[in-house]
């Protein structure tokens, strides 16, 4: 399986990984704000189509081997906040909300997993990137991804924003 997100419509990139089960077991790690900040970001989720979801984000808690926050990201050293409502909501199989920057606007990420035998699918999908923010957004979600994979696996966490930065170089040549 190609662990490289796609871009499969426009504004619109595309993942899927085959993750360590069970499928509860990943969900927890999407759902529950202690779990998803140990590799994207923490916050509340109200779990009901239209509830407030709190994006949270700290990347230097992210990774077992902490890194400097490069000079384009110094916004986000501290910590970042966004909002977000949940478009999806259907445990343990699917979730999804928008996202709302400020500077971009709003884009939707939906969530879906499948059992497959001992595994899970997850597939992740994010809708309305403008084309500033795609190469952006693959690197984030690919350095986020190899993340989760790391924990649900039991290894360590590894740094986030040297990962972000190599992905960057790959998807600004390939998108």
């Amino acid at each position: 399986m190609n662990e490289r997100g796609e871009v499969v419509a426009p504004g619109t990139i595309r993942f899927e990984r085959l993750l360590p089960g069970p499928l509860e077991r990943t969900w927890a790690f999407l759902i529950e704000p202690g779990k998803r900040a140990r590799w994207f970001c923490g916050g509340a989720i109200d779990p009901r189509v239209g509830g407030r979801f709190a994006l949270e984000f700290d990347h230097r808690r992210i990774s077992d081997r902490p890194e400097p926050t490069p000079e384009e990201y110094e916004a986000m050293a501290e910590g970042i906040q966004f909002e977000g409502r949940v478009t999806a909501w259907d445990p343990p199989r699917r979730f999804g909300y928008a996202w709302i920057e400020e500077e971009f606007g709003e884009s939707e990420v939906t969530f879906d997993l499948a059992p497959e035998g001992e595994r899970v699918r997850f597939v992740v999908t994010h809708r309305g990137l403008g084309d500033d923010e795609l190469v952006s957004a693959a690197a984030g979600w690919h350095a986020h991804l190899d993340i989760l994979a790391d924990d649900l696996e039991g290894k360590p966490r590894r740094a986030f924003w040297s990962a972000h930065a190599r992905h960057e170089v790959t998807y600004e040549a390939s998108l």
